[in-house]
């Protein structure tokens, strides 16, 4: 799972807490600690609205690419 890594990494840059993205995002502090640690796989959903939350494309966020792109706008 590259993504653990890019969770904290991300969360990090932003200077944020582990319970204000889980607020962000809509889920308790706990679940999202398990994303960041690898012991729960991401569910899509959460994928989306994480990219929502910080404007980033799922490429990045996943840790597919290190191009750390914008979402387009609609």
């Amino acid at each position: 799972m590259y993504y653990t890594k890019r969770l904290k990494d991300i969360r990090e840059f932003y200077e944020l807490t582990q319970e204000q993205v889980a607020k962000g995002i809509g889920m308790k502090q706990e679940q999202y600690q398990r994303y960041e640690a690898g012991k729960n796989e991401i569910k899509a959903s959460h994928v989306i609205k994480l990219c929502r939350f910080y404007n980033l494309s799922a490429d990045y966020i996943l840790g597919i690419t290190n191009i750390k792109k914008e979402m387009p706008k609609k």
